[in-house]
């Protein structure tokens, strides 16, 4: 894939707010959080010369509990970059004035996607973005989905214990049964999407908490990888190894497939944004 980053050039950052929007470049960090690591990448289509609309960010949300957050603003909307800064930015204040009141993660975090909602609405602009939200809290994580950027948790052996459903037409049909993960690769309405930020009826899809046990793994992705790589195939390359083999394997396999469609595999050049997070040999919280 075109300008990504090597393994030297990532950088070590201090566990305050992390923003990432390679807006013209490939931007990656890694770091601890929650007492556990990340690495979070984000880079723009490479078939293009415009900003990337993705906008990743990392919350911490005090020393035991974090927010992980992938926004892609829509293709084809304008100000798609605007639109997912504004409502990145916006969660991630509306969370520190939640914080300083010790607000419960949950409610801290729903208040602040209603925040940023309005504030992508009082662009007045007719942008709009999605906005997928893990947060890691001691031994538990719960997603909060609009649109079809997704999460899932993953365990050292594969084992799947939550994976958000894309709010689309293919997606809700793979959620009902009407079409495996792989054909919906395929869809031609694979790039429809049925709820934004920004929107009047934007819908927040908050999901079940999970408990964490040693080495799973949290991924949180923009379409520009779920639109390229197999849910399998994320599965075998994230679920062991090191967080950054991972990432790495992860953008180039989708870098190759947005290159060029090759036998049957699944081809759609896009912004590309992913976060892992996992936690060492659990200690007690």
């Amino acid at each position: 894939m075109p300008g990504v980053v090597s393994l030297s050039a990532v950088s070590e950052q201090p566990t305050d707010m992390l923003l990432l929007d390679g807006a013209t470049g490939p931007d990656i960090v890694e770091t601890d959080v929650a007492r556990g690591q990340v690495v979070a990448y984000t880079c723009r289509d490479p078939s293009k010369e415009s900003d990337n609309e993705d906008t990743v960010a990392i919350l911490p949300y005090g020393p035991g509990a974090a927010v992980l957050v992938v926004a892609d603003g829509a293709g084809g909307l304008p100000a798609g970059k605007r639109a997912s800064l504004t409502a990145v930015n916006t969660l991630a204040e509306s969370l520190q004035v939640a914080m300083n009141k010790t607000m419960l993660l949950r409610t801290a975090v729903l208040n602040g996607i209603e925040a940023a909602n309005s504030a992508v609405l009082a662009l007045a602009n007719g942008s709009a973005t999605t906005l997928t939200v893990v947060t890691v809290e001691g031994r538990l994580a719960r997603s909060y989905q609009i649109g079809d950027s997704e999460a899932i948790v993953i365990g050292q052996r594969g084992l799947v214990k939550l994976q958000t459903t894309a709010h689309s037409p293919t997606g809700f049909a793979v959620e009902a049964g009407f079409l495996d993960q792989r054909e919906a690769l395929h869809h031609e309405e694979r790039h429809l999407v049925s709820n934004f930020v920004g929107t009047a009826d934007m819908r927040i899809d908050v999901g079940a908490s999970v408990e964490l046990d040693s080495r799973d793994t949290v991924l949180v992705a923009s379409d520009g990888l779920m639109d390229n790589v197999h849910v399998d195939e994320i599965i075998e390359i994230v679920r062991k190894g090191p967080l950054k083999d991972a990432v790495f394997a992860l953008i180039e396999l989708a870098g190759e497939r947005m290159k060029k469609a090759t036998d049957g595999q699944p081809s759609k050049p896009d912004d590309l944004s992913v976060i892992l997070f996992r936690k060492p040999i659990m200690e007690k919280e």
